[in-house]
């Protein structure tokens, strides 16, 4: 993979790291997640007017990713009203190289190089074993936690391959997201009502900070994977669990211990080989 797809890879990475955190430290998780979700179709709306449409045959790939992503949405608010960000983040994300690895090669006819295997094989590994105490893989939201990944997995592989057919991948990622933004408000009004989601709260600003932010780093995972193979990509995005590590440690007070820090080296020497 060229320096400069790793280089924007890992930054997205670090973005990603960000808005899980505040998420995670939100208190109504939900409403974070659906204010976040409007300023992003507010923002594509703006930017579709200065892009040209995607190609015809990407479209039906955008409505699925849509869909797709406000699964994601409910599973991980789901995974975060018990779970910490060091446990739920490691599996959500480790669990999906694999899985989007697969997805690639049966769905778009990918095939990855041995030592690419090896090195999403790390990232996984080596992110999954941070969600562990001791021995024990105790999550009391581990179902979600692990739904969460297969969500991932499955928007990340249908994005790859619309925006390969979509002929532009940022209008594709402005068209997709817009239509993601514009579901979940209706889902969150299905599951609560109007009034609540459109009162002001304190949280609002972060929320909406959280939203761009995730579109950018998101953005730019697309941009890669219309250049690089789907799990190579996939799996270095990953190594946002490093940043989430760090990110625990220094603003929500969670631990970071030796073994942490061990599984971290793993992952990096993963990101290594896949650079």
């Amino acid at each position: 993979m060229p320096i400069h797809l790793v280089c924007l890879v890992l930054f997205a990475a670090l973005l990603h790291a960000s808005w899980n955190a505040l998420l995670r430290s939100g208190a109504d998780r939900l409403w974070s997640m659906t204010v976040m979700c409007m300023a992003i179709a507010i923002t594509c709306a703006v930017a579709a007017v200065f892009m040209l449409p995607p190609a015809v045959e990407s479209w039906r790939y955008a409505l699925l990713s849509g869909l797709l992503h406000v699964g994601y949405n409910l599973f991980l608010v789901r995974s975060y009203r018990v779970g910490d960000l060091g446990q739920i983040y490691p599996i959500s994300r480790g669990s999906s190289p694999v899985l989007i690895t697969l997805g690639a090669a049966v769905f778009a006819g990918e095939t990855i190089a041995p030592g690419q295997l090896l090195g999403i094989a790390l990232v996984s590994g080596g992110i999954i074993s941070l969600a562990f105490r001791g021995r024990r893989l105790s999550v009391p939201s581990l179902p979600y936690a692990l739904g969460t990944g297969c969500f991932i997995a499955a928007y990340s592989v249908v994005d790859g391959i619309g925006a390969r057919l979509s002929g532009a991948p940022m209008a594709y990622t402005v068209w997709m997201s817009a239509l993601w933004g514009v579901l979940m408000p209706m889902v969150y009004i299905a599951l609560r009502d109007t009034r609540s989601l459109f009162r002001a709260r304190p949280g609002t600003l972060t929320a909406v900070l959280g939203g761009l932010v995730s579109l950018l780093a998101y953005a730019m995972v697309i941009y890669a994977m219309n250049e690089a193979p789907l799990g190579a990509v996939s799996a270095l995005r990953e190594t946002s669990v490093l940043f989430a590590a760090l990110i625990g440690y220094g603003f929500l007070g969670e631990a970071l211990t030796a073994r942490r820090i061990l599984a971290c080296a793993v992952i990096a020497c993963g990101a290594i080989i896949l650079g």
